[in-house]
């Protein structure tokens, strides 16, 4: 799939308050500065589709962006905010889990993680939500250009192998990507194309 256009639709903290379009729509979210604006930007040929800081906890609010007309693309907010209060940080898990558990335009979110780094219990625990509240996900290791190859198959082997230790049947399905070199670009875009013409094939409501 090729993205020709990607336009900004509408930010907001209340879900009851995002499109009314039913179009597929696919969630983006990690920890905070694990690179999702640069990814979202890369995916989409925008550089500046998507605010990059060098700020933890950027992201905000809920981001809508209507790609090719047809499947949104949702920027959330991150988890495990390194510089905002508690307040902020419990009403930001509010209405992420109402996004998540609500929002039935959703087919599929991207738990974005930092393979730069072991594996996170913070990750681990947020994976296990989503997987207990059977809300389909894949995974996208990002910033492979940071470290050998030797080293990111050997902490995507650390991730299967804790997720193994918490019950999981199989590791779900997931990406490598660099937003510095285009890494994973391709292969992301067509996995989204994949499921957007089963789920129009196979949805009356899309």
């Amino acid at each position: 799939m090729k993205i020709n256009t990607a336009e900004f639709v509408i930010s907001n903290s209340d879900v009851s308050k995002c499109p009314q379009d039913f179009l597929p729509e696919y969630a983006f979210i990690g920890r905070s500065n694990v690179g999702k604006s640069s990814l979202i930007n890369m995916i989409t040929n925008h550089k500046k589709l998507a605010k990059t800081s060098a700020r933890p906890g950027k992201t905000q609010l809920i981001n809508h962006f209507l790609i090719n007309n047809n499947w949104f693309l949702v920027d959330l907010p991150g988890y495990g905010y390194a510089k905002v209060s508690k307040k902020t940080k419990s009403i930001f898990q509010e209405f992420i889990t109402d996004y998540f558990e609500k929002r039935e335009q959703l087919v599929c979110a991207f738990v974005l993680i930092d393979i730069r780094h072991e594996a996170q219990t913070i990750d681990i625990e947020f994976m296990s939500y989503m997987g207990e509240s059977e809300i389909p996900f894949c995974i996208i290791f990002t910033k492979a250009d940071k470290i050998s190859k030797v080293k990111v198959n050997a902490h995507i082997a650390a991730y299967k192998k804790k997720m193994m230790a918490n019950n999981w049947a199989e590791m779900p399905h997931h990406f490598v990507t660099s937003s510095t070199e285009g890494t994973g670009k391709d292969e992301l875009l067509q996995y989204i194309d994949e499921v957007n013409q089963e789920v129009f094939k196979n949805n009356s409501q899309f």
